[in-house]
This record gives C-alpha cells, structure tokens and sequence, in this order.
C-alpha cells in the first residue's frame, strides 16, 4: 500500500481466522495500491469504501496481523450471533 486517506470509518470485519466473531475494526476509506502484472510492468491502484476495506484487510494478512490488532483498546470481537442482531451491514454513501 502506498497511501491512504486521513479519513476512516469503524465497521464490523469477520475473518476465516476467527470464525465465530466478528469486531470492529477503523479502516481508511481511500488507498492505493501498487502492484506488479504478470508482465512485469507497475500497477497503481485506487480503493475506496468496502473494496479499500476489504483490500486494506488482505493486506494486513500479508503483513503478518489479523483484524484485532487494528481493533481500538478496550473494544472485544464479539459472538457472530450477537453480531447478528446488531443490524450493522456495511453502508456506505454514495
């Protein structure tokens, strides 16, 4: 990732990792990203809202960290059910 907007926003992340709960992770609505084609040539990439969510989390498992360790102090996953009745999907605005 070469860089990413001041501005965030927290929404609940799931993860393979821990399957049976979900926490609320702060992520940047805006990054980019460089990557290489399979041809060699550098590729600059622009994310925002649940792509650069999503993205900035894959990214994070390439880096080593699992969504709890962006996860604010104090603040625990909790159980996929709790998090059910919640009625948080991700939203974002157009």
């Amino acid at each position: 990732m070469t860089d990413r907007s001041d501005e965030a926003d927290e929404q609940y992340e799931g993860c393979l990792s821990f399957f049976d709960v979900r926490g609320l992770v702060p992520r940047p609505l805006k990054i980019t990203v460089e990557s290489t084609a399979l041809t060699g040539e550098t590729v600059t990439t622009v994310y925002e809202r649940g792509l650069a969510r999503l993205i900035h989390h894959e990214i994070d498992h390439l880096d080593g960290l699992l969504y709890t360790a962006r996860m604010r102090t104090g603040i625990d996953p909790i159980p996929v059910e709790e998090y059910r009745h919640t009625g948080r999907a991700w939203a974002y605005e157009s």
